[in-house]
């Protein structure tokens, strides 16, 4: 049993045991201070009610920690276990589960009333990124001088944008005057993790096809797969004023 394990950090750490848990890092091997406990093998066989004195000996045979998984039992319940082992995996697990976690973001697109058809026609393809990613999108028509004095050009525009990406997203709120400004939210008809994962596949597709045909240029495989996300540039471009 390395003595390293007696002097882990306070980090938190989560373990559960038959459906219960605790959110901070448990008591290990000589920082439990109890007569007896509740012991389970490291195979998760129930070994009985034991003194401290016989289960931090048994930690010992084994070349194991011992391991507080019930404070709260009576006696607590511990566990022998290779506990560095135990918190590796788990952090591995924690970081997978991050990596996969589908977060829906909020995109924010500011229009003019009498905007460009080209300036339109960019925004809209912003817009369609957004939704394509499962992300919702803010529109907000900004009022300059006496336009404040025509809020349905701005109710129109709204409008019109919402009928040209129906096919991707739908009006989550609609269009309300908040002061200067004009604002309607776009949902999207894609959940986040659908759109991940379609974007994976289609990355993966890019690759698989790079590989079958050496002969292309390695420049314009990257440029089509970069084209699967937005890049910082291109948010900041469609956050930025028409």
């Amino acid at each position: 049993m390395s003595t390293g394990h007696t002097r882990l950090s306070s980090q938190a750490a989560v373990w559960c045991y038959r459906g219960g848990s605790i959110s901070a890092e448990p008591r290990i091997n000589d920082r439990i201070r109890v007569p007896e406990v509740r012991l389970v093998g490291p195979s998760g066989e129930q070994v009985g009610i034991v003194p401290l004195a016989k289960a931090l000996e048994l930690a010992q045979e084994y070349d194991l920690d011992l391991v507080e998984v019930a404070a709260n039992a009576r006696p607590p319940v511990c566990k022998l276990m290779d506990y560095g082992k135990f918190k590796y995996e788990s952090a591995m697990k924690a970081r997978e589960a991050r990596k996969n976690q589908a977060h829906t973001v909020i995109k924010e697109m500011k229009l003019r009333p009498k905007i460009d058809p080209h300036d339109y026609d960019t925004k809209k393809g912003h817009v369609v990124r957004f939704l394509k990613q499962g992300d919702k999108v803010k529109i907000t028509i900004m009022f300059r001088g006496r336009e404040q004095s025509r809020p349905e050009l701005g109710y129109r525009l709204l409008q019109r944008l919402a009928e040209d990406v129906q096919d991707l997203g739908f009006v989550e709120s609609n269009p309300k005057q908040d002061g200067r400004n004009m604002i309607m939210v776009l949902g999207p008809h894609k959940k986040k993790t659908e759109a991940m994962a379609e974007a994976r596949q289609a990355q993966e597709a890019r690759r698989a096809e790079a590989k079958a045909n050496p002969g292309r240029s390695q420049n314009a495989a990257d440029a089509e797969i970069a084209e699967a996300g937005t890049t910082e540039a291109e948010t900041a471009e469609a956050s930025a004023e028409a």
